[in-house]
């Protein structure tokens, strides 16, 4: 072809093996210039393959890594959750053994202490106030549950030693304990712990006050017994009662609704709709002759008059109580609408009596039965406008046992608020969510933490309520056991911690050993590519120098011209 340059067979061999040489060369500067001696599908296919199937499951992996971290940091969040929570319910169970302390040391038993020095009476009908065949009656619960009653009879020449052996012998022996304190004074205490009722019973023909009241003020009782009776004040010799109370509050009989199956009382019931029995007839609340309800604490401080009528409610009834200026800065009202339960509890550390007089303003009969304490109705039948009632002596660790209910009640509340706060990006394993722990790309391996509600529910606490040795124990019982369930749960994410942070570090090991892999398969060894590069370049200046040889036989023929 004209023009073309005609090349030796020497030069063009030469030629050849410069250009492979170069291409050889920028494999190798471009292998040093990756790290890669595999950069693609083109370099080799099946390796490039195989490293990408390496890196993606390394990926996804890496990903499930970021997961694997988020459960365990949720799990850490349930172990503060338990560890702050346990230290609640031992809170909790310091109020309870405080309580326990209280009920130890006899302060809630039914028992009164009067306030008169009768050490070394030799003749108690000698005290002034103490006649001949005067009598102190008792209602007390019997060994079978029932109420039984009893009196003591005091007889001239009778020595307070005698006066104490005959309320010891009451039933037999074993209901009552009467003794003198070290100054001197009558104590009376139940020892089975029930309520008991005591009544100054003077067959003195003499007026209430320098009567029955004389008899117990005598005997040193006068500053608890209020100036009105459940069996009328107005009659000549009517007795002197107190109830004195084995609970730290007033709890009433069981409020029933009127009607066969309706059950417990609603707080929005009228009174005059709530019956003593399920499904019977028997009225606790008439409002014929349209009462009036006056409460005195320690027989001073005394309530307005609170109607009981026909439009009357027993959350009305409670609203009434709550409500008075008098007397709510001392007690407060409630109705269980759980339990058919009214309540008069103390609030103030002073509070010892509660007496509560109802007045019927109209000549008819009418009926007030709250069932507090061994008497049911403290007014029923009466007949004419006068006042009756009766006064309650409340266990004298009213207000302790008060405070620590409010206090033990407060710790159930941040138990509660403590699990909301709980959750670690949406769970909360201590309000009874689940926690998924995936292991592997397709999510086949997993780990489920399962939760529990902690809350005081869930822990079967309920509120407290230490009126009485058997609630206390009670609450006692749902302490311990939510102490194992606490133990148990944190067992159980303790496992789960340690299952999930060993599979964490085996996760990253198989990261660690994928990523590997597929750099062998593709990442080259710079010394060998270096050493390569240099050879070829070696290879490159010989092939310059052989083609320069091959060019002179040409350049010979010029020195012919």
């Amino acid at each position: 072809m004209t023009g073309e340059v005609v090349l030796s067979a020497a030069l063009r061999s030469n030629l050849l093996s410069l250009q492979r040489t170069q291409t050889s060369i920028d494999k190798v500067q471009n292998v040093l210039s990756t790290g890669l001696k595999v950069s693609s599908a083109l370099d080799n296919p099946q390796n490039f393959f195989a490293s990408q199937s390496l890196k993606n499951r390394s990926s996804d992996l890496t990903r499930l890594l970021d997961g694997i971290g988020q459960s365990i940091q949720t799990i850490k969040a349930a172990d503060a959750g338990v560890t702050a929570l346990t230290r609640l319910v031992d809170q909790a169970d310091s109020l309870v053994e405080a309580a326990r302390e209280a009920v130890s040391g006899g302060e809630v038993k039914a028992s009164i202490t009067g306030n008169v020095d009768l050490r070394g009476k030799s003749d108690v009908t000698q005290i002034l106030g103490i006649a001949n065949t005067d009598e102190i009656d008792f209602e007390y619960t019997a060994v079978n549950g029932a109420l039984a009653t009893a009196t003591v009879t005091v007889a001239t020449g009778d020595s307070i030693d005698q006066l104490l052996s005959k309320i010891n012998d009451i039933g037999g022996g074993g209901f009552f304990q009467a003794k003198l304190t070290t100054e001197g004074y009558l104590q009376i205490t139940e020892l089975r712990g029930n309520s008991f009722n005591i009544a100054f019973d003077s067959d003195q023909a003499l007026a209430f006050v320098a009567g029955d009241s004389q008899l117990a003020g005598a005997l040193g009782f006068g500053n608890l017994i209020n100036a009105s009776t459940r069996n009328g004040a107005a009659a000549a010799n009517a007795n002197a009662e107190l109830t004195v109370l084995a609970q730290t509050k007033l709890v009433s009989g069981t409020f029933f609704e009127n009607g066969a199956g309706n059950g417990f009382a609603e707080a929005s019931d009228l009174l005059t709709n709530v019956v003593t029995t399920e499904g019977g007839s028997t009225a606790r609340f008439a409002a014929t002759g349209a009462p009036n309800l006056t409460i005195r604490i320690n027989g001073t401080t005394t309530s307005s008059n609170i109607a009981i009528s026909a439009t009357t409610t027993i959350q009305g009834l409670v609203d009434s109580i709550n409500t008075d200026s008098s007397i709510n800065a001392l007690v407060k009202a409630s109705y269980d609408a759980t339990t058919g339960k009214f309540n008069i509890e103390a609030i103030d550390s002073t509070v010892q009596t509660v007496n509560i007089t109802a007045t019927s303003t109209a000549a008819a009969a009418t009926n007030i039965d709250f069932d507090f304490g061994t008497d049911p109705a403290f007014i029923t039948g009466a007949t004419i406008a006068d006042a009756e009632g009766e006064t309650y002596y409340l266990a004298s660790a009213a207000a302790t046992l008060e405070r620590l209910t409010n206090d033990y009640n407060t710790v159930l509340t941040q138990i509660d608020e403590l699990v909301e706060d709980a959750g670690y990006r949406g769970t909360n394993l201590l309000n009874g969510d689940d926690l998924v722990t995936y292991f592997n790309e397709d999510r086949t391996n997993f780990l489920t933490t399962q939760g529990t509600e902690l809350t005081s529910s869930g822990l079967a606490i309920s509120k407290a309520n230490f009126n009485t040795l058997q609630s206390i124990e009670g609450s006692r019982l749902q302490v311990q056991a939510a102490k194992e369930t606490l133990r148990n749960f944190g067992s159980t994410i303790a496992n789960s911690l340690s299952i999930i942070q060993t599979r964490e570090n085996f996760t990253k090991s198989m990261v660690e050993a994928l990523t590997e892999g597929s750099d062998k398969l593709t990442i080259a060894d710079q010394n060998e590519e270096g050493a390569k590069l240099l050879a070829l370049q070696t290879r490159q200046q010989l092939g310059v120098t052989a083609l320069s040889l091959a060019s002179q036989a040409q350049q010979s023929v010029l020195r012919l011209f």
